[in-house]
């Protein structure tokens, strides 16, 4: 079983900058990884997401192009989400998720992956 941990999170005002962390000791070379979001009340919303084995194939939901980049090391078993000009509207607990296998395509779909860490918060503030 894939356990995952993110850190990085914290409160950074508008405009600022965030770098989360996902550390996953179990992942495979073949996975999706990706980057969610859910803030009380609304269902989780896919950020993030890329394929392990070829890292440069990469998507994005659309509110969060040009200002977030997810990148893997796989020498560090270690996933990233760089976040730069922040905005209130980023505010949410950011999970990492995993679905270890051949990634046809990076899904932003969290119904599709099956290992989830406990989540770390991003507070935005104006």
């Amino acid at each position: 079983q894939m356990q995952l941990e993110e850190s990085g999170g914290g409160s950074v005002q508008a405009g600022g900058s965030l770098t989360l962390a996902c550390l996953a000791p179990g992942s495979t070379y073949r996975s999706c990884m990706g980057w969610f979001r859910q803030t009380p009340g609304k269902q989780r919303e896919g950020v993030a997401a890329l394929d392990s084995e070829s890292p440069t194939r990469a998507r994005y939901t659309d509110s969060v192009k040009g200002r977030f980049t997810v990148t893997k090391d796989n020498a560090k078993n270690t996933l990233y989400l760089e976040m730069k000009n922040l905005r209130p509207g980023d505010t949410a607990m950011y999970y990492c998720a995993a679905k270890p296998g051949i990634c046809w395509l990076p899904s932003l779909v969290d119904s599709e992956y099956t290992n989830w860490g406990q989540g770390t918060q991003v507070t935005v503030y104006s």
